[in-house]
């Protein structure tokens, strides 16, 4: 995953006894049990434009912790900064599903208690421990923001509203698709192929086994030949339907938006078989310097007014139910443009994007792990 604010853009054994270090009481699992006097300071990882001025500088009067920040463009080199150095470098990483569990499994990231994070009773239910960050019902973060691969297309040239992935594998729009360039994209095939192909016994699209991820990748190597362009940043898919280069793809709400404001026509959904999503969570550090300024923050960003400065600047969704509010104060519609507002079932309908990892989740080890993903993928683009 690569991301830039506004124009962005081998599994081991888990632990789950890694101790965090904080100078509040301890219970018996390791975990702190209350959130001590901060360290004064707060060294983090994190997606250009998650760190802006307008909310980090309320956080550091309020809490005297004192914000240092290092921006990735990927989730590469997010993992290669929390590992750099032996670890230790930097407490706290915004990593995205495609980077979380290589984290966790990698003893990167340590166990928290999310008890002491009160505005997480506010999340939407889905947020609250989704499999890219809480695992075998132990929390290694907190969610923060999301935005769904939605089926963007042209109003006018794409005549029949689409319900399908199917359309960005159809023939009749060839050299007029754009997809993103990013391995997990082979989740959003193997999502259509789930309900295209139930024969497969595709369940999650993150656990392919070696028939369905041969499956998938088949599929993707016959859209290559469809292909106008696989886009890297959201501003590239921006001037691609804006210059009328693309009729249609896979896109994320803000490209949605930045398109309309610069005039093209059109329009997103989410096809009938759903949609995967990207879903960022902050992580702590196992070996954090200043535990207990991290919890500080996680009760300061997990906020419904924090959480609505960040979806509005960036722009992306919060998980914060309460957000929306203070969201169309900020910018007038951008709870709805963003689906901070939709029933239940909407967010049920999304996977979140998590690593693959060779363990399928039904006592099986036979699942393709994100090594073969990456490789499959640059066979895909040619």
């Amino acid at each position: 995953m690569r991301r830039i604010r506004k124009g962005h853009v081998a599994a081991a054994a888990l632990a789950v006894a890694l101790s965090v270090p904080a100078s509040g009481a301890s219970s018996g699992t390791g975990l702190p049990t209350k959130i001590g006097k901060g360290e004064g300071k707060l060294t983090m990882v994190a997606w250009e434009g998650y760190l802006q001025p307008q909310w980090v500088k309320p956080f550091q009067r309020q809490t005297g912790c004192k914000i240092q920040a290092k921006y990735a463009g990927t989730s590469d080199e997010m993992v290669t900064l929390m590992r750099q150095g032996g670890g230790g470098q930097y407490d706290m990483v915004s990593a995205s599903g495609d980077a979380s569990l290589r984290l966790i499994y990698g003893h990167d990231i340590a166990p928290m208690n999310i008890n002491l994070v009160k505005p997480w009773k506010q999340f939407f239910d889905v947020f609250k421990s989704p499999p890219n960050n809480t695992v075998k019902g132990v929390h290694y973060g907190v969610s923060l923001q999301f935005g769904p691969n939605v089926l963007l297309y042209n109003t006018k040239k794409v005549k029949q509203k689409p319900t399908s992935w199917k359309s960005i594998y159809d023939p009749k729009y060839k050299g007029k698709i754009t997809v993103p360039d990013n391995a997990i994209q082979i989740a959003d095939a193997a999502l259509y192929l789930s309900k295209a192909q139930p024969s497969l016994g595709i369940t999650d699209p993150y656990e392919l086994n070696k028939k369905q991820f041969d499956a998938a990748v088949s599929l993707l190597k016959k859209q290559r030949r469809l292909i106008k362009k696989y886009w890297v940043y959201a501003s590239d898919e921006v001037q691609l339907f804006k210059g009328g280069d693309v009729v249609i793809g896979a896109a994320w709400p803000q490209a949605t938006t930045q398109a309309r404001a610069a005039g093209a026509p059109v329009a997103d959904l989410i096809p009938k078989e759903g949609a995967t999503s990207w879903l960022d969570t902050w992580m702590l550090s196992s070996k954090a310097k200043h535990p207990n300024c991290a919890y500080k923050w996680w009760n300061y960003i997990s906020g419904a007014k924090a959480q609505a400065q960040q979806a509005v600047s960036y722009p992306e969704t919060p998980v914060n139910a309460g957000a929306c509010k203070y969201m169309n104060q900020m910018k007038a519609g951008s709870c709805k443009a963003f689906h901070a507002n939709e029933p239940l079932s909407y967010y049920r309908s999304l996977k979140f994007w998590k690593t693959p990892v060779p363990d399928c989740g039904n006592g099986k080890k036979d699942c393709m792990n994100y090594s073969k993903w990456q490789q499959a993928w640059t066979s895909i683009k040619g």
